[in-house]
C-alpha cells in the first residue's frame, strides 16, 4: 500500500451476501472495521467504479477500489510531558488525561500534546493505524475534558480494541456537573448524533446523525435560590464526537462550563475558576489484546471538579441516589 497506487479486490462466490464493510476488514490486514467505514465514506474504496455504503451486500465478480492516501510528512516532535500512566505492558498503556491536554496536534497546535508526551514516552512503539498526527490513539477525549485514554502501542493491539468499540463492548464511565435536574433521575439518552447543519465546526442530535446512545444516572442534585446544578454519572454505549455533552444539551442540561453547547457565562457566575466542561472520564474497562484478561481502572476526580463539589455541598441538596 504504497503511494497512490490502487488495489483491486475481488469478490468470490463465497463471500456473496457479506456487508462490504464486514468482507473489506477481512481483505485489508490491520484495518479497523471503523476505518474501513470512514474510507468508504471518503469515496477512497469504491465498488464497480462507483461509491459504496458501508451496508451493501456484496455479491460474486464485485470488484473494489482502494486508493490510499498519499502518506502525510509531518514533523511530530517528541516532548518531555508529564504524563500519569495508570498501567503499561507491551501492547498498550492507560493514561489520566489532565484538564486543557489537546490529545494531537492540529492546525496552530502542533506542541505540547498528549502525542508530544507519547512519543518521548514510547518512542518508535505505538500504532502506525491513525497515521502520523494521531498515533496510538484509540480513542480521544476532548481537550477539556479529563480523564482516563488507552493508547496502542502496535496495530494488532489497536485493531482489537477498536473492534470492542465498535461492538460496545469498551467500557467507559464518566461523571460530570451538569446545569439543572432531569426529571427522571435515571435514564437513557439515545438520538442520533451528526455534524450540525447550522455550525460545520458543531455537533448535534440530527435524523441525519449516527446513532447514539448514552445512559445517566443523577448523583446528587443541588440548589442555591433559582439555580440548580447536578453531579452526574454517564455511560457511553456509543462514542461519537462529544456526544455526552451534545446528549445532555440536548435535554436542556449542558455539562457546566461547556462554552460550546452550553452557557459558559452563566456557569462562570456560580464557578468562576471553572475553565471548559466538567467532564471526567472517570472508569474504562476492555479485554486485553493479547491475554484475553478483562481490564478496569478507575481515576480519581481531579482537583477542579471536587472544588465544584465542594461548593456544590453548601447548597440545598434535592436528591441523590447512592
Amino acid at each position: 500500500m504504497n503511494g497512490m497506487e490502487t488495489i483491486q479486490i475481488l469478490v468470490t462466490e463465497k463471500d456473496t451476501g457479506k456487508r462490504a464493510d464486514v468482507f473489506l476488514v477481512e481483505q485489508l490486514e490491520g484495518i479497523s472495521r471503523s476505518a474501513v467505514q470512514n474510507l468508504l465514506d471518503k469515496g477512497q474504496i469504491t465498488v464497480n467504479g462507483a461509491a459504496c455504503r458501508k451496508n451493501r451486500p456484496i455479491a460474486a465478480g464485485d470488484v473494489f477500489f482502494y486508493t490510499p492516501e498519499e502518506p502525510v510528512t509531518a514533523e511530530i516532535l517528541p516532548e518531555n510531558i508529564p504524563l500519569e500512566i495508570v498501567y503499561e505492558d507491551s501492547d498498550l498503556l492507560v493514561v489520566n488525561k489532565p484538564k486543557g491536554l489537546c490529545v494531537h496536534p492540529a492546525p496552530g497546535n502542533e506542541r505540547g500534546t498528549l502525542v508530544n508526551a507519547l512519543m518521548y514516552h514510547c518512542g518508535d512503539s505505538l500504532s502506525g493505524i491513525n497515521g502520523v498526527i494521531r498515533p496510538g490513539i484509540v480513542h480521544r477525549i476532548d481537550k477539556d475534558t479529563s480523564g482516563l485514554l488507552i493508547v496502542a502501542k502496535n496495530d494488532r493491539a489497536h485493531v482489537a480494541l477498536a473492534e470492542q468499540i465498535s461492538a460496545h463492548s469498551f467500557d467507559r464511565q464518566y461523571e460530570a456537573v451538569a446545569f439543572g435536574a432531569f426529571s427522571d433521575p435515571c435514564g437513557e439518552i439515545n438520538l442520533p448524533i451528526g455534524r450540525s447543519d447550522r455550525d460545520r465546526k458543531k455537533m448535534a442530535v440530527t435524523e441525519k446523525g449516527r446513532s447514539a446512545k448514552t445512559r445517566y444516572e443523577t448523583l446528587a442534585t443541588y440548589s442555591d435560590h433559582s439555580v440548580t446544578y447536578s453531579h452526574l454519572r454517564l455511560t457511553l454505549y456509543t462514542g461519537r464526537t462529544h456526544q455526552i455533552r451534545v446528549h445532555c444539551a440536548s435535554k436542556g442540561h449542558p455539562i457546566a462550563g461547556d462554552d460550546v453547547y452550553g452557557n459558559a457565562d452563566r456557569d462562570h457566575r456560580w464557578f468562576p475558576t471553572l475553565e471548559g466542561q466538567c467532564l471526567h472520564a472517570r472508569s474504562i474497562g476492555f479485554v486485553h489484546p493479547t491475554t484475553g484478561e478483562y481490564l478496569s481502572f478507575t481515576s480519581e476526580l481531579p482537583v477542579y471538579f471536587r472544588d465544584i463539589l465542594t461548593k456544590l455541598s453548601h447548597w440545598s441538596k434535592i436528591s441523590i441516589i447512592e
